[in-house]
């Protein structure tokens, strides 16, 4: 299984990717919406973790482009990372 984790906190990223990999994942890093984009056009993700706020593009603008132009064949699954209470 191949996963993107985008966040613009580095250090949480890093942090996430260390623990996906430990399990066997390979995993992708991309700090901004805009990086996320570009790696999901040219990588067929299985599952994305996707930060909520970012500065560029924020994860609902990176999820709703990810879901209405698919790369090749079905769009990445979408996991949501917030640390947002509402």
């Amino acid at each position: 299984m191949r996963i993107l984790v985008v966040d613009d906190e580095v250090e949480l990223a890093e942090a996430v990717a260390r623990g996906l990999r430990r399990e066997g994942y390979a995993v992708d890093l991309a700090h901004d919406g805009h990086s996320a984009l570009e790696k999901a056009a040219l990588v067929p993700y299985d599952l994305v973790c996707l930060d909520l706020t970012m500065p560029d593009l924020d994860g609902l603008e990176v999820c709703e482009r990810l879901r209405a132009e698919p790369p090749e064949g079905e769009p990445p699954r979408v996991l949501m990372l917030t640390a947002r209470d509402t």
